[in-house]
């Protein structure tokens, strides 16, 4: 596996000085490419000037739901239900690698609480995992429909400080691919079983930010990416911002 432990990445320079960084992990079948647009929609923001954007690439490999297809995947997924044992030992490894980018971020000067690890789909899953279970506490953990993997062992997994890292949690409610009831029951299990308090109306950032939208299935929207990009300004403000 040792070929296997640097992802290439695609790299979205910060505008202004870089005092922040946001890493977003792509969905099944994507590639960092897919989210480059959304980080040149951000970083436009002159609020968000100092963050630069970090888009890493998955390894290919073959998925058993997608009729063994290869194809851009963090883990092996064995059935689009969800509803079967999941592939722990690619989600590891994957874990491991992007724990790898934010390292690589921590060693060039940024402190890893002004670092955001966020992701789409598989990719929030991804997110969610290397985020609440590495060593480092970062600025926050972003899901955008995504779910909650390894369930029975979750808890045991979790950080110390996983419960006070702040989580933005974006989901449609006509999701027809990772349905409505995985996010009810990720974000419960985030509130119930590791205490995390639900975010304040307003404030700091901090909690978690639960975020259902009408109408929108296994996507994105404008909507969702201003609540994103909202959430993120707290997350990781930029210097006019803290002062």
């Amino acid at each position: 596996m040792a070929a296997a432990t640097t992802l290439k990445y695609l790299t979205v320079p910060a505008i202004g000085k870089h005092t922040a960084t946001v890493l977003f992990v792509h969905g099944l079948g994507d590639t960092g490419h897919g989210w480059k647009p959304v980080a040149d929609m951000f970083k436009a923001d002159p609020a968000l000037a100092h963050v630069k954007w970090i888009l890493p690439h998955s390894p290919t490999r073959t998925v058993k739901a997608n009729m063994g297809i290869e194809m851009p995947s963090w883990f092996d997924i064995y059935s689009f239900g969800f509803d079967t044992e999941e592939d722990e030992m690619g989600m590891l490894q994957s874990a491991r690698m992007i724990s790898g980018l934010i390292s690589a971020e921590v060693d060039g000067g940024i402190d890893p609480r002004r670092i955001v690890l966020g992701g789409f789909s598989q990719g929030g899953t991804m997110s969610l995992l290397t985020g609440l279970t590495g060593e480092r506490k970062l600025a926050g953990v972003a899901v955008l429909s995504g779910w909650l993997p390894l369930r029975n062992k979750f808890k045991a997994m979790a950080s110390q400080h996983a419960a006070s890292i702040p989580v933005f949690w974006g989901h449609g409610a006509a999701d027809p691919l990772v349905k409505f009831q995985f996010c009810k029951d990720s974000a419960d299990f985030l509130t119930q079983t590791l205490g995390m308090p639900l975010a304040p109306t307003t404030g700091e950032c901090k909690g978690l930010s639960y975020n259902i939208y009408e109408g929108m299935g296994h996507t994105t929207t404008q909507r969702e990416l201003d609540d994103l990009r909202g959430w993120i300004k707290k997350a990781i403000p930029g210097e006019e911002a803290q002062s």
